[in-house]
């Protein structure tokens, strides 16, 4: 009982200190032009789509939500998005051939299939993200899949 006195106090002093050290949230500058909107110029589905559950991760666009500011859930939101945008950027789509650009919809279209795109553990917090068999559809046609 003596200990746990002190390791209760002892854990919250340091989330309280985990406050202080946060990770970078930023959106860099894109160009507009450069997106895979205005490259591939989806249909309004798939770009809906695409804006609806794939945009905090993967773009310049992200909408950091308010638990992004609390340790330590911020540094796995940050490091998510992080990762999100590496592998794949809808920002800057204009980097891509032609042929990678089908390689990269083809790969969109698998993950969501699968039901790995949006991750389980996004969408219990983002109800709005989960893909429906439509949406799915609308990412598979942009592969042409």
């Amino acid at each position: 009982m003596r200990t746990l006195k002190w390791i209760i106090p002892g854990l919250a002093l340091m989330l309280a200190g985990a406050q202080f050290v946060q990770p970078e949230r930023t959106n860099p500058p894109s160009d507009p032009a450069a997106s895979l909107v205005a490259v591939v110029k989806p249909p309004a589905q798939a770009a809906a789509v695409l804006e609806r559950s794939c945009r905090d991760c993967h773009s310049n666009r992200t909408e950091w939500p308010w638990y992004s500011r609390v340790a330590p859930v911020s540094w796995m939101v940050a490091a998510d998005v992080k990762e999100g945008r590496a592998r794949l950027n809808f920002s800057q789509w204009n980097i891509y051939s032609p042929e990678m650009s089908q390689i990269r919809l083809r790969e969109v279209c698998a993950k969501t299939r699968a039901g790995d795109m949006p991750p389980k553990y996004y969408t219990p917090m983002h109800p709005g993200s989960r893909l429906s068999a439509a949406d799915v559809a609308a990412l598979c046609g942009l592969g042409g899949i």
